[in-house]
C-alpha cells in the first residue's frame, strides 16, 4: 500500500527547550552543504530519520517475535539536491565521502562495515522492489550516539530510503518497506545479522507495538503514551563501551536461538513455546548448551512481556509497566546474557551503569540493557523529583552528556519543512 508523503515543521519533533538549537544545526547542515558541494542550493531539501528506543522485546525480532519501540528526537539530517547522473554521494559530517554509481549494486566484501555498503545495499533494495532510484547528492549530520544502541546504522539507512521515496517515488513508499529494504542492505551488504526491530522504529516512527509474526506484514499497533504525565523521564545513559569485534557476540544470540528452532524442524522459535523447550531441556542442553537454552526460555517470556507492557499502558497502570521493565532487564542479565562480552569480562560499562542507577532511584522508576546489549547503552524511567540527581550520579561515572533525556518522536522517516526553519 502507497504511503502518504510526511512535511514535518521542525518544533513538531524536538523539545521545546531544545528547538533554537536544532534550528541552528540546519541552518549550519544548509551551509555546509553549499560549501562542501561549491553549490547555490537552489533545489535543496531536507529529510531526517531518527534513532530508536526499544522499551521492550530484547532480542526478540529476529525470531519474529514482538517488541515495544519508539523513534526518539535524536536524528540524522540530510540536506539534500537530486543529480541528473547516476551517481549516489554522501559526505557525512566528520567521515570522508561516499559514493556509488546506482548501476553497480553488486555486494562488494571490501565495503563490509562501511556506509557505502548500506548506500549500495539500499539502493539494491529500492530496485528489487521495482521502485524508483536516481542521482542525489547530501550532506549529512547526526546526533544519534554511534554504538549507543539507538541505532545510527538504521536511521541511516532509512534516511537513505526517504531519500530516494521522495526524490524519486513521491514520498510514497510504505515505512514498512523502507525498514524492510534498510535491514537487507544492513544483512546482506554490511555484513550484519540484526533484526527488522531497528529500521522499523526509525521508519515508522511514533511509540509502536510490533509482531513480526508475519515477517513480510508485521502487524504495527501505535500506542498512545506520554511519559510525562506519568511523571517520569525516558532517559539513555552512553556508557561509553566499545561495540568494536562485538559482531560475534551480536550473531551468537539469533544463531543459538535458530538452532534450538531447526532442532524442532521450525524455523524461528516464535513457532514454538516454552513447553516445548521445558520437554526437552536436558537433550537441548547436551546438544547444544546451556547458554541457548537460556536464551530461548529468554525469547517466550520477553514476548509475553511485551504484551504486559502494552497492556499496562493501554490501562494507565504505570508502575506495572515499570515492574516489566525491570523484569526484562533481569531476563536480560540472567538469561539472555548480553549485558558484558564473556570474552571480556574486565570491561562491565553496563554493569556499572545499572548498578549505579538502581542506587540512583532507590527502588523507584525501572533501568535495563538498552539494545544489542554487551556495551553501549542502558536505559532507565527516572521520576521527575529524582531526574537531577540520577544524571548527576551517572554522569560522575560516564562524563558530562552522558545521560540523555528523550522526547518520543511522533513520525519516522520525513521531509523538513523549509519554511519552518
Amino acid at each position: 500500500m502507497a504511503s502518504k508523503p510526511i512535511i514535518m515543521d521542525i518544533d513538531k519533533l524536538y523539545r521545546e527547550d531544545n528547538l533554537k538549537q536544532q534550528k541552528a544545526r540546519y541552518k549550519k547542515a544548509v551551509e555546509d552543504y553549499k560549501r562542501y558541494f561549491s553549490s547555490e542550493g537552489e533545489n535543496i531539501r531536507i529529510f531526517s530519520a531518527p534513532g530508536r528506543t526499544e522499551v521492550g522485546g530484547n532480542h526478540t525480532d529476529h525470531n519474529c517475535g514482538k517488541v515495544l519501540a519508539a523513534s526518539v528526537d535524536l536524528d540524522i539530517i540530510a540536506v539534500v539536491e537530486p543529480l541528473d547522473e547516476p551517481v549516489a554521494v554522501i559526505k557525512s559530517e566528520g567521515f570522508d565521502e561516499d559514493r556509488i554509481m546506482i548501476n553497480e549494486l553488486d555486494i562488494r566484501e571490501e565495503e563490509k562495515n562501511t556506509a557505502a555498503a548500506l548506500l549500495r545495499g539500499v539502493t539494491k533494495g529500492f530496485d528489487n522492489k521495482g521502485f524508483r532510484t536516481g542521482g542525489f547528492k547530501a550532506y549529512t549530520t547526526s546526533n544519534v550516539i554511534k554504538g549507543s544502541g539507538l541505532s545510527s546504522s538504521a536511521a541511516f539507512e532509512v534516511l537513505i530510503g526517504t531519500i530516494y521515496s521522495y526524490l524519486y517515488n513521491n514520498g510514497t513508499v510504505d515505512p514498512v518497506k523502507v525498514a524492510q529494504i534498510a535491514q537487507y542492505a544492513e544483512n546482506a551488504y554490511f555484513g550484519k545479522p540484526s533484526g527488522l526491530m531497528d529500521q522499523m522504529a526509525s521508519s515508522v516512527g511514533g511509540f509502536v507495538a510490533i509482531d513480526f509474526k508475519d515477517i513480510d506484514s508485521p502487524i504495527i499497533e501505535n500506542i498512545n503514551v506520554d511519559f510525562d504525565s506519568f511523571g517520569h523521564a525516558l532517559c539513555i545513559v552512553d556508557t561509553k563501551g566499545d561495540h568494536a569485534d562485538l559482531t560475534p557476540e551480536y550473531a551468537a544470540i539469533p544463531a543459538e536461538m535458530h538452532a534450538i528452532a531447526e532442532y524442532f524442524s521450525c524455523r524461528n522459535l516464535r513457532q514454538l513455546c516454552k513447553h516445548d523447550i521445558i520437554l526437552n531441556i536436558n537433550i537441548l542442553r547436551d546438544q547444544f548448551g546451556d547458554r541457548a537454552v537460556l536464551r530461548a526460555i529468554h525469547f517466550f517470556e520477553e514476548n509475553k512481556r511485551v504484551d504486559k507492557l502494552v497492556n499496562a499502558l493501554k490501562r494507565n497502570d504505570f508502575q506495572a509497566f515499570l515492574d516489566s521493565i525491570n523484569e526484562s532487564g533481569n531476563s536480560s542479565y540472567k538469561y539472555l546474557q548480553n549485558v558484558y562480552s564473556c570474552t571480556d569480562v574486565t570491561h562491565q560499562g553496563l554493569s556499572i551503569g545499572l548498578n549505579i542507577a538502581e542506587y540512583a532511584l532507590t527502588r523507584k522508576g525501572a533501568s535495563r540493557v538498552h539494545g544489542g546489549g554487551f556495551a553501549g547503552t542502558i536505559q532507565a524511567f527516572v521520576p521527575f523529583e529524582l531526574l537531577k540527581v540520577f544524571k548527576m550520579e551517572l554522569e560522575k561515572v560516564f562524563g558530562s552528556n552522558s545521560c540523555h533525556i528523550l522526547k518520543i518522536r511522533p513520525v519516522g522517516g520525513c521531509e523538513i519543512d523549509m519554511n519552518s526553519l
